[in-house]
This record gives structure tokens, C-alpha cells and sequence, in this order.
């Protein structure tokens, strides 16, 4: 549902909402321009009088003096029977020319305030602003629910290409988009009065006029009692008209002021709803507040360009919804398979898995998880493939899931098998997923396999799986499947380190650079993922990168598996050799900025990140590694990067341990003989990076945890504070 209510609102009010903050972005200009033409004396300088005594002297047929917002002075006079309006400089009191709003400006008002069609247009423009505000407001819940919670707002983008463009230029401009919008709305409801706001008093004297000579203007005590910075009109009275009076309107009230005596007659301050108005439309505009018109008209730029990346993902979510061919009508099939996804993504899992299932002899209906379907009496089991949105949330297609179980429930037992999809980057890793489990567990029908969870639409996880469930079914089954991949580039082998070949367990360090005639290295950083393409197989492999693009190479660290399609291939690559690969961002393993000390724990190929960042750490931060490998004397990764990024202090602290030596240790053993710095650093806001397998992640989490509790943390907490990240495999 939060989808929807924000891309359907986008896309039907689109070119409304672009002409708005286009135009809105080209007047927010104006304020700037003529702030740069405006010369003001600084308050207290200059008080109504002095002003209107010096423009009198230069025009002695003056009508009108006018201060605008931006604090220009513009001067309305009568010179044989002609009238006139010039700008004028108060601090000089030189003419600075004739007064002429600018044509193109009006024009582009108009266009801002009515899209050229005068009320009815302003009506719209009134609708067209609430419609921003409520894209704006559904945009900041997504993106809060997308990052993981409102406390994580803040925290790298998740995603990428045109979805983190979007995402990212959204959380740039949305304070300023969503202040356009709800002044904007404010403005065109109170100018309908859809917005009732209480009636301006005006002043009314019952004093009567002295009707003397007038007297100079500069010497009249109520207009030198007021500062030439609260001026906004000053109506000078008829010529030879003893009875007229000066009018002034200031940012605080207005009245009437005798020419003869120069005292009030009658004065009023602006009620609070007018101030108020008078104060949205001038931050809405700029007029008082140049630079913050400049700020909002570039948010307004982001407009166009949130639009073209909304409608572009838009039509690629559009494109990549199901098309699942020869699905068996739901009355005739004997599994089920649900769906729950947010972009469509597991889609393509749960199309491959049907093809499988197809092929062992099964008929398969496939739904998305709000649709299951009611009547389905040949059902032998049931098949869920659960994505989980945020921090644990349902995704789109799976929002009702849960409340409709109940009423399956009352049908009879069905075996089930539930496969997640998430990140492990963030803490509720396939939460949702296992809220399923939970919910199908609490029916006490029979499970067919353990809930298996997919990091990242890992193939190779979701192949695993599949071997899995076909042993439990009995089924010959073969799942696979790629997700879509980004565009390959051609890179070539430059450098190789071996280690470990005496154990047996060959790790290579491998150094590629762009082939000739492909150009430049795309963007990177340590700790992202590298998609690599062994010849034959549709299925990337990831790997982490251990240097950053400005290094002039991609640098990956690779254990040799005897049965590893792509680590064979890598293993056996000479200098000369080339490989086809894309990059995957992966913002959320990476140090955070600051100065707070580093705690980087691995084994094996996982110290490729972290040397990246101790590599990177030109700042001299805290940083303290803890790495454990087999033999020192045959794999001992980077011993001399190592060594070199100590003796310069880009490493504060170096820990080593080796499953293989005389006396054998683990990276947590490490950990457990350093309580007390390691608590001491966690005190200080240490962040941890873990990177390895998944079991020694396990180990060192434990460890961890036992570390923390005199601090009264867990390692949970720390995930939740952005403190404990891991990228294991």
C-alpha cells in the first residue's frame, strides 16, 4: 500500500508538478537578482522620515514610496500630468532608473501561480500543491522504511542505480519540496477561502484633521519614530488638500498620520493571521530571504528529475511484473506457490522454480501472497518465497498475508516450505520471511525443510535450496536462475599473489585493470562487490574489493574450491587474461565518517575489505584488525601492507591467528584475550566490521555478545545503531 500511494499520486499529476517547481525554481532567482541590485542602509540608520524628506527633495510630485521584500526602494510620482516609478538608492539617494517589472518574470508568475489561466488556474495550482505535499510526505515514510526506520533515515541509500538516484535526490530536496508544497497549498486555500482567516483591522481615527500647513515631512514625529527596515508603503496625502492624511503600512501595523501636526491619528497592528501570511508568502517566494529562495528553487530542480527516475522505475517495475507461463489453474494444481515481493525481484526466483517443478511432473500455481487463492482441493503442499521490505515489514504483494491465514487455517493441513529474500546488511535480515515461518509454525502443519534465507538474491543460495527441496520432495529438481545483471566490462588480469599452496588451499590475490580500448575503471570503493562471469554460466559470483577505483585497480581476494566454477577460473587466470564483470554498490559495509575507533575482524579471503579501508585511512582514525588464517608461513595475506600501514599509522593494531600453527588459535580467541580494550573501544563508539564465513561471523558473534554485556549492549543493538555490520558468505 505505500507504493502505490506514492507513485500513483506521481505519475497522474506528473507534468502538473514539474511546470510547478520548474517555474517555481526560475522565480526563486528573482529575489537573488534584485537582492544584488539593493544597497540598505543597516537598521537604525535610517528612519521613514529621513527617507521620504530626501526622495521629496528629488521628486517634489512623489505619491508613493514603496519597500519590497527584497528591500528595494521604488518611488511612484506625478511630473506634468505623466507619472512615473523609479528604483531608488536610500543609502545614496541616487535614481537608479526607471521601475519596469521584468515581462519575462510576470509571465513566469503567472504561469507559477495559475499556469496562465487565471483563477481557475490558481485552483489547480492550489491542488498541485497538496498533491507535491502528499508525494512528499509518502516519499520521506518511504525512504524511512526503506532504510530500516526513521532512526536510519540518514543512513546510505540502499540500492542502486536509477532507484538510488531517486532515493538519494529525494532525501536531498524533500524539507524543501515538502515547504514549497505546504505553503504553496496554505496560499492557494487561503486565496479561495477554503481557509478562513480572521479579517485585517483596519485603523479608524475619529480625531479631527488639523487642517493646517503642512509641515516638512522629515521633521513629522510619527514617521521618525519608525525604521526605514519596517517600511513596506507610505501614501504621501494630496497636493493643496489640508484634510488629507499620510498612509503607512509597516511589517507591524498600519494608520494615519497628520500632515500638519505629524502625529497619529489612528494606528493598527496587523492581527497575527495576517503576519503570519505575510511571513509564508514571503519565505514561499524568497522575497525577504533570498538565499533561502535559492535553496528552495534548488529543491525544485530535483522535481524533473525525480519524475524522469519515478516513471523510470515505474515502467521497469511495470515490465518486470510476473509473466509466469502455463501457471495450472489453482482448482487443478497440487502446489502452491506464494509470492511476496516489493520490486518484483522474487519473481524471477519463483519463475524458475516453477519451470522446475513443471519439469519433475508437478502442476503449479503460482499467486502472489495477498492472492491465495481459496478453493484448492488437490493441494499436496505448500511453497513460499517471502522478500521483506525495511526492517522486517511485509512487501507489497505480501501486506495481507498474515491477516488471511487464519481463514486457510480452518482447510486442511498442507506441507510447507518457506525460502526468504532480504539483506543481511540490515538487522531484520528476511524478517519477514520468518514471521511466515513463525505464523505457519503456529498452525502445527508439517514443515518440508528448514527455512532457508537468501542474502542478496544470491543464485547460488537459491540453487542450494533447490537440491534441498527436491531431496524432500523426492523430485529430480534443478533450479537456475540469475536476477537481471548490470552491463558487463571487459577487465584484464595486471598482477597475481599466490598463497597457500602448500596446504593444499591455494588464495590468490588478483589485481585486473581495463582492457585496452574499454576506457576507465567504473566508480567503486573497499567493500564493494565485484559480479564476476565464469565462461559458461549465466550465474555472477560476488567477490569483495579490496581497493578503491582512484588506486588505478580492481584488486579481489579468491580461495581456490575444488568444485568453485568461478574460483577455478580465477585461480587458473595469467596476467594478460581477461574476465567480463560489473560492480554492485554496497554502501551499508563500510567505516562510517568520523573519527570513532574501528574494530575490522576477519579470516581467510575476508580481510579483502578491510585492508581497503585501512589502506584508505589517510585520516589516521583508530583502527584496530583482528584476522585469523591457517600457517603464517604460507597465508599470510598483505603481511607487508600490513606491515607498511602500521608503521605509518593508518593501522593502530595489528591481531593474528592461525588455525594450523604449533599452537593453534581462532580469530574470537583473539577477541576474548583483548576484553578488556575491546569493551574500552565499544565504549568509545568503536564500530565493528566483520567479514568471512558466515560460521566464524557466528563464532565471533557470540564472543561479541559475552564482551558487550558489561556494557549492558548486545551485538543486535550495535546493528541497530549502525555500529556492527558484517558481509559474510
Amino acid at each position: 500500500m505505500r507504493r502505490p500511494l506514492h507513485s500513483l499520486p506521481a505519475l497522474a499529476g506528473a507534468l502538473f508538478v514539474v511546470v510547478l517547481a520548474v517555474s517555481g525554481e526560475i522565480m526563486s532567482l528573482q529575489p537573488a537578482i534584485e537582492r544584488l541590485q539593493v544597497n540598505t542602509p543597516a537598521p537604525g540608520e535610517q528612519s521613514i522620515a529621513d527617507l521620504a524628506a530626501r526622495v521629496q527633495a528629488v521628486y517634489p510630485g512623489v505619491e508613493q514610496i514603496d519597500r519590497l521584500p527584497s528591500g528595494a526602494v521604488v518611488i511612484y510620482f506625478t511630473v506634468d500630468g505623466e507619472p512615473g516609478a523609479e528604483r531608488w538608492d536610500p543609502v545614496t539617494g541616487a535614481r537608479l532608473g526607471a521601475y519596469e517589472p521584468s515581462a519575462f518574470f510576470t509571465w513566469m508568475r503567472d504561469l507559477h501561480r495559475a499556469f496562465l489561466l487565471h483563477d481557475p488556474g490558481r485552483a489547480a495550482v492550489g491542488l498541485t500543491a497538496a498533491w507535491l505535499a502528499l508525494l512528499a510526505l509518502s516519499g520521506l515514510w518511504l525512504l524511512a522504511s526503506g532504510a530500516g526506520g526513521w532512526r536510519k533515515l540518514l543512513h546510505p541509500v540502499r540500492g542502486g542505480g536509477l532507484q538510488r538516484l531517486h532515493a538519494s535526490v529525494g532525501r536531498l530536496a524533500l524539507l524543501g519540496l515538502l515547504f514549497s508544497a505546504l505553503s504553496g497549498a496554505w496560499l492557494g486555500a487561503v486565496r479561495f477561502e477554503w481557509i478562513q482567516l480572521p479579517e485585517e483591522v483596519e485603523p479608524d481615527y475619529q480625531a479631527t484633521v488639523d487642517g493646517g500647513p503642512p509641515a516638512p515631512v522629515g521633521s513629522l514625529p510619527a514617521l521618525q519614530g519608525v525604521d526605514l527596515h519596517q517600511l513596506q508603503q507610505l501614501l504621501f496625502p494630496f497636493p493643496d488638500s489640508p484634510e488629507d492624511v499620510y498612509t503607512l503600512r509597516t511589517r507591524a501595523g498600519a494608520g494615519y498620520i497628520d500632515q500638519s501636526t505629524g502625529q497619529w491619528l489612528a494606528y493598527a497592528e496587523h492581527v497575527r493571521s495576517s503576519t503570519l501570511q505575510t511571513l509564508i508568502i514571503e519565505l514561499h517566494t524568497g522575497e525577504r530571504l533570498w538565499w533561502l529562495g535559492l535553496l528552495l528553487g534548488a529543491a525544485a530542480l530535483s522535481v524533473p528529475v525525480l519524475a524522469w527516475t519515478g516513471t523510470r522505475i515505474w515502467w521497469q517495475r511495470r515490465r518486470s511484473r510476473p509473466r509466469i507461463a502455463d501457471n495450472c489453474p489453482a482448482t487443478r494444481a497440487d502446489t502452491l506457490l506464494l509470492v511476496g515481493s516489493e520490486t518484483n525481484s522474487t519473481w524471477g526466483f519463483a519463475g524458475a522454480l516453477q519451470k522446475a517443478l513443471r519439469a519433475a511432473g508437478c502442476q503449479v500455481h503460482v499467486a502472489a501472497m495477498n492472492d491465495w487463492p481459496a478453493d484448492t482441493p488437490l493441494a499436496q503442499r505448500l511453497l513460499v518465497l517471502a522478500a521483506t521490505y525495511g526492517d522486517g515489514d511485509a512487501p507489497a504483494s505480501a501486506s495481507r498475508f498474515l491477516e488471511q491465514l487464519p481463514a486457510r487455517a480452518s482447510a486442511r493441513a498442507l506441507p510447507w516450505a518457506v525460502l526468504g529474500f532480504g539483506d543481511r546488511q540490515f538487522p531484520g535480515f528476511c524478517g519477514y520471511a520468518l514471521k511466515v515461518e513463525a505464523a505457519l509454525r503456529a498452525l502445527d502443519w508439517p514443515q518440508l525443510l528448514a527455512t532457508e534465507l537468501v542474502d542478496r538474491q544470491s543464485a547460488q543460495a537459491f540453487t542450494l535450496w533447490g537440491d534441498r527441496l527436491g531431496q524432500a520432495l523426492a523430485l529430480p529438481l534443478t533450479l537456475q536462475y540469475a536476477p537481471p545483471r548490470a552491463l558487463t566490462r571487459t577487465l584484464q588480469l595486471s598482477a597475481r599473489e599466490d598463497y597457500g599452496v602448500d596446504l593444499g588451499t591455494p588464495v590468490s590475490i588478483l589485481r585486473f585493470q581495463p582492457a585496452p580500448g574499454t576506457g576507465a575503471l567504473p566508480r567503486f570503493a573497499p567493500g564493494d562487490l565485484v559480479g564476476i562471469l565464469p565462461p559458461g554460466s549465466p550465474v555472477p559470483r560476488l567477490y569483495s574489493l579490496a581497493s578503491n577505483a582512484q588506486d588505478g585497480v580492481l584488486e579481489i581476494c579468491v580461495r581456490r574450491h575444488e568444485h568453485g566454477v568461478c574460483s577455478r577460473f580465477l585461480g587458473d587466470l595469467q596476467p594478460g587474461d581477461r574476465i567480463e564483470a560489473f560492480i554492485q554498490a554496497n554502501p551499508r559495509f563500510r567505516p562510517q565518517p568520523g573519527t570513532t575507533p574501528l574494530i575490522l575482524i576477519g579470516a581467510g579471503t575476508g580481510i579483502a575489505p578491510l585492508i581497503g579501508f585501512i589502506r584508505a585511512n589517510k585520516a589516521r582514525r583508530p583502527v584496530h584488525l583482528y584476522w585469523g588464517g591457517r600457517l603464517a608461513s604460507s597465508d599470510f595475506l598483505y603481511e607487508q601492507t600490513l606491515q607498511a600501514c602500521l608503521d605509518d599509522r593508518r593501522l593502530t593494531r595489528l591481531r593474528v591467528a592461525f588455525s594450523r600453527s604449533a599452537s593453534p588459535e581462532h580469530v574470537q580467541d583473539l577477541l576474548q584475550e583483548d576484553a578488556a580494550l575491546l569493551q574500552e573501544l565499544l565504549h568509545d563508539e568503536a564500530q565493528v566490521l566483520v567479514c568471512g564465513a558466515r560460521a566464524m561471523a557466528a563464532d565471533v558473534e557470540i564472543v561479541m555478545n559475552t564482551l558487550l554485556r558489561p556494557l549492558a549492549l548486545t551485538v543486535a543493538a550495535l546493528r541497530q545503531r549502525d555500529r556492527y555490520h558484517e558481509d559474510t558468505y
